[in-house]
């Protein structure tokens, strides 16, 4: 009896790939190598925003979101499906650029390990993608700290501004999963050593210095954006800026470089744009519309991804940032694999780091079809907003073909534009090929794209619009300190926003513990915060937490350097 081998790790693949010069890359999007890079080493280069701005005469490539379902704690392969759906269109003859966020070393080091996608689609160089890139998240970390550093040396020297210490809302960020940081006090020393007062640190990915650098247009709309950051209030009610405060002018200094995209390559050598890094159950969970203004100019087609579900990232995806760009989806892909419906159901328990349950791994399309209703009511969020959705089914060697089959049954069914099996993670390119064939054909149908809400609505209206047609919950129930600051906000002149829900990502409700496809559910709101730069609300539900926290065993505990000071672990 042979043994089959093991199948390469990501890091494994990802160091035996033939990279080409990143300025070989940037020649196949029409961009000028010596006009509009800056180099960072051979593989990685900073697109200057001159050359965007140059581009823009060009045509629109064909836009393509990829989402996906609820997932399981182990994610379901969406960057990876994006990638490869972009390696795809090659095989296709398109000329394809996929646009991806910044991983944050919080998830790197803790759960989900490296996040440049899997096996043969890939993002490379696979380390340099995953840890420190060039530097954006520690300019976003530095400049956000920047803003608090000078509001406590405000409060420290007299507090000329009359500001109210139990309403100051900056609080510090790290890019670290760190739960001990939740909530602190500060200014504990003695008199010099600062105004003692109680705050807290949030990730980096949930700063909303992330969300400005996701949403921006240009420099000059970044410091625009930068300035009118609120940071708390006077002891009289008045709102008070990072302007007030001296403070927007240093962030954007800190911040200059990193509103340039990253350029990178897919194992196949396929242009990667990789820029900014929000969180999609916190923040707005997007790549930077910087980054899709030049992909769109410099394609034909564009394939980008929005964090988790399509209840979380896909929505924030059309009402957040679509509203920004301007740009309309011509489609999009919805990630589903056997392993999440079977989960769905809640017959299983999977564990990061722990071998999936053996019932799991055997077929059974009972199980796939107990657990389709959620693929189904993603199906149907993707089609509220005019979209038209095709299945991408991520195949895994335990997955038999009847169950492949009866997704694709019950997809269709829900209203999915077709399914498709795809093997991106073992194939590359070619395994995706009827993949984006699908895609490409689903793009070719009219476009009916619509928002789920307009902005003039009042905030509980579109708070409870969200809940009810995109979470189906059948009410809302606002926390006393959650009512108030809406009342506040509408007062300030803030109602018009649009909403960023920040909620679990492994629930369409707000808890993990109600399952995957909770029903007849009422939906709490314990705080509102104000993001008035990014320019949006966004509600806590439930237990969210802006700061994450490590587990029994993080990723952190496989990571290290070998006897040749090379990476193991990372994946």
């Amino acid at each position: 009896m042979s043994i089959a081998p093991a199948f390469p790790s990501d890091l494994e693949i990802a160091r035996k790939a033939t990279l080409l010069p990143i300025r070989d890359i940037a020649r196949q999007m029409d961009l000028d190598p010596d006009e509009d890079l800056v180099m960072y080493g051979t593989h990685v280069a900073k697109v200057k925003l001159s050359a965007i701005e140059r581009v823009q005469s060009r045509p629109n490539a064909r836009y393509v979101l990829v989402t996906a379902i609820t997932p399981t704690p182990l994610g379901e392969g969406k960057t990876t499906t994006s990638v490869g759906l972009a390696q795809a269109f090659k095989h296709l003859g398109k000329r394809a650029v996929v646009t991806l966020r910044q991983p944050s070393l919080g998830p790197t080091f803790g759960i989900k390990g490296g996040a440049a996608g899997g096996g043969y689609s890939q993002v490379v160089p696979m380390e340099t993608f995953n840890l420190h890139l060039t530097g954006d998240f520690h300019a976003v970390t530095s400049a956000h700290n920047m803003i608090a550093a000078l509001l406590d040396a405000h409060l420290f020297h007299g507090n000329d501004l009359d500001i109210d210490l139990a309403r100051s809302m900056w609080r510090r960020v790290l890019d670290i999963n760190d739960r001990a940081l939740r909530y602190i006090t500060i200014g504990q020393g003695g008199k010099m050593d600062g105004v003692k007062r109680d705050t807290g640190f949030d990730i980096t990915a949930a700063s909303e210095l992330m969300a400005v650098l996701a949403l921006t247009t240009g420099l000059k709309d970044m410091r625009e954006r930068l300035g009118r950051l609120v940071i708390g209030y006077t002891t009289s009610g008045k709102p008070l800026t990072a302007n007030d405060i001296g403070g927007g002018g240093a962030a954007a200094v800190l911040m200059r470089d990193a509103i340039m995209p990253n350029l990178m390559q897919t194992l196949e050598n396929t242009p990667a744009l990789v820029h900014a890094g929000p969180f999609a159950n916190i923040a707005h969970g997007n790549a930077s519309i910087l980054a899709d203004r030049l992909a769109m100019k410099s394609a034909e087609i564009v394939i980008t991804e929005a964090g988790f579900g399509a209840d979380v990232g896909a929505e924030k995806f059309f009402d957040i940032k679509c509203r920004a760009s301007g740009f309309k989806p011509d489609a999009a892909v919805l990630v589903v694999t056997v392993r999440a419906l079977k989960a769905h159901t809640g017959k299983y328990k999977i564990i990061p780091g722990k071998p999936l349950p053996e019932e799991l791994t055997q077929p059974n399309v009972a199980d796939v079809e107990a657990g389709a209703g959620n693929m189904i009511q993603h199906i149907e969020n993707l089609r509220k907003f005019g979209v038209t959705p095709v299945v991408a089914i991520n195949a895994f060697g335990a997955d038999a073909p009847e169950e492949h089959a009866a997704i694709e049954q019950i997809a269709k069914a829900a209203g999915a534009y077709g399914a498709a099996v795809s093997n991106h993670f073992a194939d590359g390119r070619t395994g995706a090929a009827d993949l984006a064939q699908m895609v490409l054909d689903a793009t070719s149908s009219p476009s009916n794209f619509r928002f789920l809400y307009d902005l003039d609505r009042p905030v509980r209206d579109k708070i409870s619009t969200i809940a009810r047609e995109i979470y189906r919950a059948v009410d809302v129930e606002y926390a006393p300190e959650a009512a108030a600051q809406i009342d506040k906000y509408e007062a300030d002149g803030y109602g018009g926003l649009p909403i960023c829900m920040a909620k679990t990502h492994l629930s369409f409700g707000h808890d993990l513990k109600m399952g995957a496809t909770p029903k007849d559910f009422t939906l709490p709101i314990r705080e509102v915060r104000l993001s008035a730069g990014a320019g949006f609300l966004y509600p806590l539900c439930g237990p969210m937490s802006t700061m994450p926290g490590l587990g029994k065993e993080p990723a952190a505990h496989r990571i290290d350097l070998d006897e040749n000071g090379e990476i193991v672990g990372l994946f």
